[in-house]
């Protein structure tokens, strides 16, 4: 007999910090996205690549990012 499988209580759990950033961008665009969390790589020439390098060194800024992502993004069953 097998284990079952173990599920993750975390709702980010098997999703990338450059999906987050992608779909919020898709989701909201640049400029509502810098409006929501004003931080300089989201309202100055915006990319997903400078975004990612900004939030993988700050904590506080990629907990906003994943709170706005969770309240923002259905979840799935």
């Amino acid at each position: 007999m097998t284990a079952p499988a173990h599920r993750s209580n975390d709702p980010l759990h098997g999703l990338t910090l450059e999906t987050i950033v992608t779909r919020l961008e898709k989701w909201y665009g640049w400029p509502e996205l810098g409006e929501r969390i004003p931080i300089r790589c989201f309202l100055f020439d915006p990319s997903v690549a400078s975004s990612l390098k900004f939030l993988r060194k700050t904590p506080w800024a990629r907990q906003k990012v994943e709170e706005l992502y969770l309240a923002t993004v259905p979840p799935k069953e």
